[in-house]
């Protein structure tokens, strides 16, 4: 299962918010999920299944790491188990809704393995920064290497225009 696209949503007074019904029936064989604190001040919905993983994962690391007992701790306290319910709604933990700070507008967003949860003004400020380096990161994620400059784009990353050269 590959969770992909983005959703908007509002969380109602009682911290409700809808699951789009492509993600419901994606996650239709689960019957837990687990929210926990996700990066670039989301939330992070993952499958119990995959969660396990994860856990499974950061235990094979070294509990002696600084980091990695800081990372636990901060990630198993504040995760919190969620079903859907017969509307095909989640209810958001406080704590972690503060966390996030997600009120109103929320952006559901797909990201393979998980369904991520922002505040919907902050993910449209996240896009609007990242999108223009959208090539430079697919190649960095995919390759493993930094994106090399061609001669048809600047260092700025403007294709087409080449810079001006002295005389």
């Amino acid at each position: 299962m590959v969770l992909t696209g983005t959703y908007e949503r509002a969380l109602d007074e009682k911290l409700r918010l809808a699951v789009p019904k492509s993600f419901r029936d994606a996650l239709a064989k689960e019957e837990q999920l687990v929210l926990t604190p996700g990066t670039d001040s989301s939330l992070s919905l993952f499958t119990s299944s995959t969660f396990e993983a994860m856990a499974r994962q950061l235990a094979e690391r070294s509990p002696n790491g600084q980091d990695v007992r800081a990372f636990s701790r901060l990630l198993y306290s504040q995760s919190h188990s969620l079903e859907i319910d017969s509307q095909g709604r989640i209810r958001l933990p406080l704590e972690l809704a503060k966390l996030a700070n997600l009120s109103g507008e929320v952006a559901l967003v797909g990201v393979g393995d998980r369904i991520e949860l922002w505040n919907k003004r902050r993910w449209d400020e996240y896009l609007a920064e990242l999108q223009p380096r959208y090539d430079q990161l697919a190649e960095t994620a995919l390759t493993g290497q930094p994106r090399s400059v061609s001669h048809t784009e600047n260092a700025a990353g403007e294709a087409g225009r080449r810079p001006v050269q002295p005389r």
